[in-house]
């Protein structure tokens, strides 16, 4: 199996979507095909398990066989992040060290997000044991809307823990981006989730992106990476204003489903959301498509 550093986690990471079946199976062979259908556009790693694949729907087993798939697929062409969406240090030690036996070469870990927040100082100290018992790089996924952590905070998470080695920042606040990226320690991963505005967070330095957007669109978003890193600013700012209308008809809290239902439209088995999630509705769809036709394919 090839070893991949911390810094092989950089540039277009799609989080892949997980296809279900009617019965809420995970259609294993359309998931094959969707690793296969972003290698083939060019992206720099794969994510697995996170919000956009439903992974707070997920088990264990199945994060683990999803990551074994995505780390066979890959080849060892690419990194794979694999998704930890759980409500306890306990949950979170024990999905990690089997994702990371499964060969993730990192792992996207959310804070908990059940209905009571832990202070910073307990925040801090999920991170930590977390660290101290899996051997897998973290990178904290800052997503959950009551308890999203401070640039300040994740700073501090980053510089004290070194198994702690980056940020994907979610949310739709480019300045909390800019906050941390003027202020994380050196050698960190500073990942954008910031779906609308992927353009200006690689302008700001990004270390690159998992957001859903890429999964959707990973040709364009792709060719935006390098737009920017060959300072073709124009060509730029031309894909933004295309990925944003694409964005636009998406976003909605049955987000997985209209990714999939992107998907679907550029040949895909997209598959169904797990219950209760709904399907992208027919007005998504249409927006979609008619987005999708705008962007280079």
């Amino acid at each position: 199996m090839t070893e991949f550093g911390p810094d092989a986690i950089r540039g277009i990471v799609p989080p892949m979507t997980t296809p279900f079946s009617a019965a809420g199976a995970i259609e294993e062979a359309a998931f094959r095909a969707e690793a296969r259908f972003l290698l083939d556009a060019g992206v720099h790693g794969l994510a697995v398990a996170g919000s956009t694949g439903e992974g707070q729907a997920l088990s264990t087993d199945e994060v683990c066989r999803l990551t074994a798939i995505a780390v066979e697929e890959a080849d060892g062409r690419v990194p794979v992040v694999a998704g930890i969406i759980v409500d306890s240090t306990a949950q979170a030690i024990e999905r990690g060290r089997a994702a990371a036996e499964a060969g993730a070469a990192a792992l996207q870990v959310t804070p908990v997000h059940y209905l009571f927040r832990p202070d910073d100082a307990h925040m801090k100290e999920h991170f930590r044991e977390m660290a101290d018992a899996v051997a897998s790089p973290i990178i904290i996924y800052n997503v959950v809307p009551w308890t999203y952590l401070s640039p300040e905070l994740l700073v501090e998470i980053m510089t004290d823990i070194p198994g702690v080695v980056g940020v994907k920042q979610s949310a739709g606040d480019l300045k909390l981006f800019a906050d941390l990226m003027a202020t994380a320690p050196e050698g960190s991963r500073i990942m954008s989730a910031v779906d609308a505005l992927m353009y200006p967070s690689f302008t700001l330095g990004a270390h690159g992106a998992v957001a859903a957007i890429l999964t959707a669109a990973p040709r364009a978003c792709v060719t935006l990476w390098d737009a920017v890193e060959a300072g073709d600013h124009p060509a730029a700012l031309d894909l933004h204003l295309r990925l944003l209308a694409l964005w636009n008809a998406m976003i909605d809290d049955n987000l997985p489903a209209a990714v999939k239902a992107a998907l679907d439209f550029q040949g895909l088995a997209g598959g169904l959301p797990r219950r209760p999630m709904p399907v992208a509705s027919n007005s998504q769809r249409s927006a979609i498509a008619a987005a999708l036709k705008e962007l280079p394919q």
